[in-house]
């Protein structure tokens, strides 16, 4: 298949293994192949360069906040401190990162939301995803919610809004819906709208047809969420 041009393991358990996911690199790296995949924030550097040196593009990785009582709360098994050693690997290496955060789990404050944007400034991932903590059945949040009251019973769990984007599903008495999804806007802002960061992408942009479509499209749905997000 000619047509494809990269290959995306989405396996959040990709790096547990460490000498698996060498084999795997070192099997890509023999046959030519550019891919990326999930990571965990606590990949050695060694492992990483051995996926870089075989074809590894982006790795996806979930940062999920800059607190660590709230990596705590959510058993996230990572620390900050963890994040960012791997991030000054993965810079040394030259490999890029989708990081991904979350805001609104449990713990989380105006200024935990403060301090998570300034870590992912920090940490500085080529690109970012903000999501909202969603109570997915199966998961230990829903039953917290209910016991805690934190989800609005008239509606009950609404993931996705009227206008197609996503919707904070959990308030906090000290934080509401309403604010939390304030803290996703001001975190996009703040990461993308920087001098550094634009330069950044622009320059990708300019490099890179394929890039440029991509980067516009993505900006397109950017500024369809700020829109939304005033209606």
């Amino acid at each position: 298949m000619p047509e494809i041009k990269e290959i995306m393991f989405d396996d959040d358990t990709f790096t547990d293994l460490r000498p698996r996911a060498e084999e795997i690199a070192r099997g890509l790296g023999k046959l030519g192949v550019t891919w990326s995949c999930n990571a965990k924030a606590n990949v050695s550097y060694s492992t990483l360069k051995v996926m870089k040196e075989n074809g590894l593009r982006l790795l996806l990785v979930g940062y999920e906040s800059g607190d660590d009582q709230i990596l705590v709360n959510v058993k996230k098994g990572l620390s900050t401190d963890m994040a960012r050693r791997f991030s000054d690997d993965f810079c040394k290496l030259g490999i890029k990162i989708h990081g991904t955060f979350i805001l609104g789990l449990p713990g989380e404050t105006h200024e935990t939301i403060r301090k998570t944007i300034q870590y992912a400034k920090e940490i500085n991932p080529h690109t970012l995803q903000v999501s909202f903590a969603a109570p997915y059945p199966g998961t230990v949040l829903p039953k917290q919610a209910v016991e805690n009251g934190w989800l609005n019973d008239s509606k009950g769990i609404t993931l996705v809004n009227d206008a197609g984007t996503q919707a904070a599903a959990i308030g906090y008495p000290h934080l509401s819906r309403e604010e939390i999804y304030l803290g996703v806007e001001e975190f996009y802002k703040h990461f993308y709208f920087r001098p550094s960061k634009i330069w950044e992408i622009v320059r990708e942009m300019l490099v890179r047809w394929e890039m440029m479509k991509r980067r516009l499209l993505e900006g397109v749905e950017f500024f369809r969420f700020l829109r939304a997000r005033k209606a």
